[in-house]
């Protein structure tokens, strides 16, 4: 994208109205927009933020600006549809006291010893997936790879039957498509359908996990069953929306971490040739390995965040970057832009696989940082790490096909072939 076109793009920036080659490529729009409205006012009369330390102010003051959907989402879905229910009872989308209990029970179950016990069986998932990929040359990097991974890993903290896993994906899919910023029928209907089958699914699965329950300290499913949090449980609604989030969290944005990881490093050979190199000198040295691949995949976060916006309200009158925003006011807040922003990242819009102190914005930050983040890098450093390890000269073989989304950046198709 020229730099002409992005400042056109900035200069009539609208959320609703998003042209093709952005979705192809948002960053200099976001470079545009920071440099000449970082705190822009939307047609729509909601804000567009996009520098770092303003998404840090407003993450920082959760007491302002809410993480509340009930407002937002009656007019999108409409009041009591199977869309909205789900999304205002989800973890993300709620402040305290909801977000506060169903916070500490997930907590609860994702300890380090928890996370740790999962990392064989998440070694022994992939590297079955490279055998399959070896013995045909390639295949498909999101289909094949990405995108299995974390469905079988969520799968395993819930408790779910293997051969009960097949639709887990589309309704994940389905559900997180209808958050982009323009919703159409058919994303509505599809959103609404995957809603009512996952709630049919999960309420026969938590019947048998209450007759049947496993350990709470490693299956997450029984910690929400039998937990309590400043002396509630959580309703049964509660229950099964936070498991829907749960599945759709940690799938849709882990299965974009590792094929833009993937894809980025076709795209930048030097970066792919400097870590393979860092990686052979420390291979007798598993703790140096370990840090060079968590470094990598904090960088692969911060260049292409999975997730691009989060959205809050303003619940008083406030005032953000020298701009004052009305009680009410909707506010956007552009993880994309925030992670590429100069006054904070040196040399931000090149991928650098050994940057140091990298305080990238794609978990969120304070009350709202994602909880799953130390599982969500656990994925990354065995996916990437043991990937390149088998496969070091891959290729893609056709140009890869992103998802076409604002708010979830991925790929849909991104083939490869084994080389060498």
């Amino acid at each position: 994208m020229t730099r002409e076109r992005a400042e056109a793009i900035a200069a009539g920036f609208d959320l609703r109205r998003l042209p093709p080659d952005f979705l192809a490529n948002p960053y200099p729009v976001y470079a545009a927009l920071r440099a000449r409205e970082p705190v822009r006012a939307m047609p729509d009369g909601s804000w567009f933020l996009t520098r770092h330390a303003d998404l840090v102010a407003v993450y920082r003051d959760a007491a302002t600006f809410s993480s509340d959907k009930h407002v937002e989402f009656g007019p999108k879905y409409g009041a009591g549809s199977p869309l909205y229910e789900h999304h205002t009872t989800s973890l993300v989308f709620n402040d305290p006291p909801l977000h506060t209990r169903v916070r500490k029970l997930i907590m609860g179950a994702l300890t380090r010893r928890a996370i740790a016990d999962l990392e064989p069986g998440l070694m022994r998932l992939v590297d079955g997936l490279l055998d399959r990929l070896q013995a045909r040359g390639g295949g498909d990097l999101i289909e094949d790879y990405a995108a299995a991974i974390p469905v079988e890993i969520i799968g395993n903290l819930l408790g779910v039957p293997h051969d009960e896993r097949g639709p887990l994906r589309g309704w994940s899919l389905a559900i997180l498509g209808a958050l982009e910023p323009v919703l159409t029928p058919a994303q509505q209907d599809a959103g609404e359908r995957a809603v009512r089958e996952m709630l049919d699914y999960l309420r026969v699965l938590v019947a048998q996990r209450r007759r049947h329950p496993l350990d709470p300290q490693r299956d997450v499913l029984t910690r929400l069953i039998q937990g309590e949090a400043d002396g509630e449980c959580l309703s049964e609604t509660e229950l099964l929306h936070n498991c829907i989030f749960l599945l759709n969290a940690g799938h849709e944005t882990t299965t974009n971490l590792i094929g833009n990881a993937l894809v980025s490093l076709h795209e930048w050979p030097q970066e792919k040739t400097r870590l393979l190199a860092r990686l052979h000198e420390a291979r007798d040295q598993p703790d140096a390995q370990e840090a060079i691949l968590n470094a990598a995949v904090d960088e692969f976060l911060r260049f292409e965040s999975s997730n691009q916006l989060g959205n809050r309200r303003a619940l008083r009158d406030a005032e953000v970057g020298g701009v004052r925003l009305p009680a009410g006011a909707l506010v956007t807040l552009c993880i994309g832009a925030a992670n590429r922003d100069p006054a904070v990242f040196a040399d931000p819009e090149r991928l650098d696989l050994a940057r140091a102190d990298n305080r990238h914005l794609a978990f969120g930050f304070g009350v709202h940082q994602c909880a799953g983040l130390s599982l969500a890098r656990l994925e990354g450093r065995i996916a990437i790490g043991r990937f390149l390890a088998r496969f070091p000269r891959y290729a893609l073989s056709e140009p890869p096909v992103r998802g076409g989304r604002a708010r979830f950046r991925g790929f849909l198709r991104a083939p490869f072939v084994i080389e060498g």
